[in-house]
């Protein structure tokens, strides 16, 4: 599992939300995430991008990592089992980045920060987050498109009408465990629906997929049937020979 934090610009606070996304889910704690597909997995790892001009470069030097102050430092202490710092401009990450999540692949989960390696990556759940004054500089518009989970600021309630934004969108502070807990439950939902899509597209025929099939596909994800009903529809799909009305 590949969870990708981006932004409107620097400075918005990726590390910030990818730190409180890690101390969730690394937390001792963990009786009301255990049941939960995010919950499930154990141990995390994360990546942080760099944009350089001319040189690339994979930072895995631990006491360098943990120097204070630094954004990996941050990660660490969140609850990273191992970070890795990948420093490249960005025509240049096919060369790096791979490295890089294959020296993680181990673990269950990465957390990826970085605008340039989300583009290259195209993570499992993509997080973008906004400024208070909903200002997305040019080169993160495409991010902005991509993303599942559009992040404001605790004080702020819209997005701002984004044109063409349809993603989940969440008022988050770091410190408010409510706000938290909402965000988790969005990613959730992120994966549910990339789960149902990805079966009704493997398992439909020519924009055709019997009842069963479909049930099947509910009972294997632990669904209502409307969702997958509902999928089907959003995709085009047509439910075929549905006795049971559950469609």
């Amino acid at each position: 599992m590949i969870i990708g934090v981006g932004g409107a610009h620097s400075s918005v606070g990726k590390t910030t939300v990818a730190s409180s996304l890690l101390k969730y889910f690394t937390s001792e704690s963990r009786e009301d995430i255990l049941a939960t597909r995010l919950g499930a997995l154990k141990r995390w790892g994360a990546i942080k991008y760099t944009k350089t001009a001319f040189y690339s470069s994979l930072v895995d030097d631990k006491a360098m990592l943990h120097m204070e102050g630094k954004d990996t430092a941050l990660l660490y202490g969140a609850g990273a089992e191992e970070v890795l710092w990948v420093q490249s401009p960005p025509e240049d990450l096919a060369e790096v980045l791979p490295l890089a999540v294959e020296r993680l692949s181990h673990l269950d989960a990465i957390v990826v920060e970085g605008n340039s390696a989300i583009e290259f990556l195209k993570p499992d759940i993509v997080l973008f987050i906004l400024s208070a004054s909903n200002k997305v500089k040019t080169s993160a518009q495409g991010i902005l498109h991509q993303a599942d989970i559009i992040i404001i600021p605790g004080d702020h309630d819209s997005n701002g009408g984004h044109e063409g934004v349809t993603a989940c969108t969440v008022s988050f502070t770091p410190s408010d465990k409510k706000a938290l807990r909402e965000l988790v439950q969005c990613m959730e939902m992120t994966i549910q629906k990339k789960s149902i899509k990805e079966l009704l597209e493997e398992r439909s025929v020519e924009g055709r997929i019997s009842c069963p099939l479909a049930r099947a596909i509910a009972e294997e994800l632990g669904v209502p049937y409307k969702e997958v009903g509902d999928a089907a529809d959003a995709m085009g799909i047509k439910i075929k020979n549905c006795e049971l009305g559950c469609f």
